[in-house]
């Protein structure tokens, strides 16, 4: 009972240690993809060439969070602050078959996002989860292809070309 009760001190210690590590180290920014909407291109414009993509290239579309107009109803002043998300459900239903823990990256989400009157769009850096994936041929394929699209996606919200 105390070697068991010593080894779990010890894997708390260490855990702790790695979080703090982790924490100390680890740069949200590298996490993510950033492109910066051309000059001249109003939030309109990027959604709608974002939406017109993602039917062209079989993006589902499945939702928004809107956050700027929430903070509004608030009294909260806020600048252009907008979750998109798209989802093909044949790929998601694939991968979460391998394994239920990639639920929780679904649906793919950019955000759209006005920070001193400049609009950029972000999304998370899927290269990053497809490298500590472990992914059979068949599975890699999809990631690529939906890593792909999404930032075809963004690259015309960025560019408000349809």
């Amino acid at each position: 009972m105390k070697k068991l009760l010593a080894t779990l001190i010890i894997l708390a210690i260490v855990g702790v240690g790695l979080y703090f590590v982790a924490k100390r180290y680890v740069n949200v920014a590298s996490t993510v993809i950033v492109m910066k909407v051309e000059e001249g291109i109003e939030a309109q414009d990027v959604i709608d060439a974002m939406m017109s993509k993602a039917s062209e290239i079989n993006m589902k579309y499945v939702g928004n969070l809107p956050l700027h107009k929430e903070l509004r109803a608030r009294g909260v002043e806020s600048a252009h602050l907008e979750i998109f998300q798209y989802c093909n459900p044949e790929d998601a239903r694939k991968i979460v078959d391998l394994d239920m823990a990639f639920s929780a990256y679904l649906p793919c989400r950019i955000t759209l996002i006005e920070e001193d009157g400049q609009l950029y769009l972000t999304m998370m850096d899927l290269d990053l989860l497809i490298k500590i994936a472990n992914l059979d041929e068949n599975l890699l394929k999809i990631a690529y292809r939906v890593r792909d699209s999404l930032q075809e996606i963004m690259e015309a919200g960025a560019t408000g070309e349809f």
